[in-house]
């Protein structure tokens, strides 16, 4: 007689419920852990911050950039939440006091050496089927910076000492030579 292997399957509550401190996604129902960034991350996390904050200031865009920790709630379902470490959206009908319920209009996500197969693989895949515009994945141990162009369906691969226009924007371009990437 063969014994059935139950999956388990988390809900968003289960994020919710983990002690203080712990930060994990779930994708699919599955849970994934997340370590804390290190301080080089940090600091390119932050300094495209300030430039794409900056950008939409100067403006005065209706877009919102969040920083991680900020909650996406990627399918608007109870099986799918994500905290990329930028987001950008133009619809503010989707930002709630929790996060964002639905696609992004811009996500970036810096690599960690623990992240790699999530960033470059699982959350491709579901920021495209979730129909999220832009998607930049940020890797200063490989120096590159890939960019999917989802409304367009193009991949560009930058290095980081290029400079990298924004798709959901007509002018900015962002410089990598200055983001602190040492």
């Amino acid at each position: 007689m063969s014994v059935a292997r139950q999956i388990e399957y988390y809900t968003v509550d289960d994020v919710y419920n983990l002690p203080e401190g712990q930060r994990a996604e779930l994708i699919d129902g599955h849970l994934y852990m997340m370590a804390a960034p290190g301080r080089r991350h940090q600091r390119i996390v932050g300094a495209l911050y300030r430039k794409i904050a900056d950008y939409i200031d100067g403006k005065k865009g209706l877009c919102e950039v969040n920083i991680a920790p900020f909650a996406v709630f990627l399918n608007e379902d109870d099986y799918n939440y994500v905290e990329p470490d930028l987001v950008v959206v133009c619809d503010k009908d989707k930002l709630t006091d929790k996060g964002c319920n639905g696609a992004p209009d811009w996500i970036i996500e810096v690599v960690s050496p623990t992240s790699r197969p999530m960033d470059y693989y699982k959350k491709l895949f579901k920021y495209r089927m979730a129909r999220v515009r832009e998607y930049w994945i940020v890797d200063y141990e490989k120096n590159h910076v890939i960019v999917y162009d989802f409304d367009h369906d193009m991949m560009v691969d930058h290095s980081l000492s290029d400079k990298v226009k924004a798709g959901i924007y007509e002018d900015l371009e962002i410089d990598f030579s200055q983001i602190a990437t040492e």
